[in-house]
């Protein structure tokens, strides 16, 4: 994708005095999306006479895959200026976390294992699509697993972590998220808005073919207070194959909580919609969320990226919005699915359109770099 126009910056300034410049500027892409990239002006200095001043746009791009056969990518950036990075492992045995102080810098950094399957029993079998929150000054991490002696009852749990790295801290054993239901359970996410906390997450309940997403207030990191159904796959691109809403991800911006999801099969059908509500609302009540009746976020042959979804958001060193997700480089595949490990990590930045809603955009299409000049219109006042 290339940026098709970049705002001119006009500036009054007093004779002999040095401008002040923005960091930023809006660029316009071939899309129609308007967004704002870092500029690095070139030779600003005091000015004694009506002039320009020119910089160059610094966009930066993720290389592609960003990391090999980690399905699920849950990518956090923490307080402590450290990128946090977790994915389901393709043994689906262990729980692994990787942290760097830049992006750049993550898909080479040391991945330690701080947490491993039960030989037997609960927590032993299928540990998938694991989250790292930081919540009150402990690190959790959500997770699902099921149990050697039947690998489908599969459940959400719960780890903790007092220590300042959770890479080298001790982790324990919260248990299972008390949801109503002792049934197929899994991908749940955890967010905050306006002094609770909430949980989301998939659940199968009387029919084990159909998975839907549940809200429910929090008490807890490990329990909840309640539960309501919030989506069912009701459109033709979340049951086309299979009845699947799962994944979910949370982001907030201009007064709204968006609940991105994943639906259908996990092979090139999958793709991502979203739930939207006003942050003021009681997310409790599904009549206060809106679902995209399509995807905003579909294979594309053009990128060679099949079946992109399982979300997280982020934000990268400039501040801007991300996109992690998986999707596999290829369309067919033999055998079953969720035992084709080659769902790679991916990063895009993630836009907002004029209404305030995300626009998605097309998996593997990142904005190019330009050689076009940035513009600054210098004027010395009367």
């Amino acid at each position: 994708m290339q940026i098709k126009s970049i705002e001119t910056i006009e500036v009054n300034v007093k004779r002999g005095d040095v401008p002040t410049l923005p960091t930023e500027v809006n660029c316009t892409l071939e899309n129609g999306i308007v967004a704002p990239f870092p500029v690095e002006w070139e030779n600003v200095t005091a000015v004694d006479a009506t002039g320009e001043v020119t910089g160059k746009l610094r966009v930066t791009t993720f290389p592609k895959p960003f990391i090999e056969q980690r399905a699920d990518p849950y990518l956090y950036k923490h307080t402590d200026g450290y990128y946090y990075f977790t994915g389901s492992y393709p043994l689906y045995d262990r729980i692994v976390l990787r942290r760097a102080k830049h992006l750049k810098d993550l898909p080479n950094a040391e991945e330690v294992v701080v947490w491993e399957a039960h030989e037997r029993g609960i927590m032993s079998e299928h540990i998938w699509a694991p989250e790292l929150h930081y919540i009150d000054g402990t690190w959790y991490i959500h997770f699902a697993a099921g149990e050697k002696e039947d690998v489908w009852a599969i459940r959400p749990y719960v780890l903790a972590c007092d220590d300042a790295n959770p890479l080298t801290g001790n982790w324990e054993e919260k248990g299972q998220v008390n949801t109503a239901f002792q049934s197929f359970s899994l991908d749940a996410t955890t967010f905050e808005n306006k002094g609770k906390r909430y949980l989301v997450w998939a659940q199968k309940v009387d029919d084990d073919t159909v998975s839907n997403l549940y809200i429910g207030e929090m008490e807890n990191p490990w329990t909840i207070k309640n539960q309501v159904l919030l989506s069912t796959p009701e459109y033709p691109w979340e049951n086309s194959v299979f009845y699947v809403n799962e994944g979910a991800a949370v982001i907030k911006r201009h007064g709204k909580v968006f609940i991105a999801f994943s639906g259908n099969a996990t092979d090139h059908t999958y793709a991502v919609g979203y739930l939207m509500a006003d942050e003021e609302a009681d997310l409790l009540d599904p009549k206060v969320w809106v679902k995209t009746p399509e995807p905003v976020f579909v294979t594309s042959e053009a990128t060679e990226e099949y079946g992109p979804g399982h979300n997280s958001f982020s934000v990268d060193e400039d501040g801007y919005d991300l996109l992690v997700y998986h999707a596999r480089p290829y369309k067919e595949i033999e055998g079953n699915s969720l035992y084709d490990h080659n769902r790679h990590a991916r990063i895009q930045r993630l836009y907002w359109q004029a209404d305030g809603t995300p626009y998605f955009g097309i998996p593997g299409d990142q904005v190019e770099p330009t050689d076009k000049p940035v513009i600054a219109k210098v004027t010395i006042e009367a």
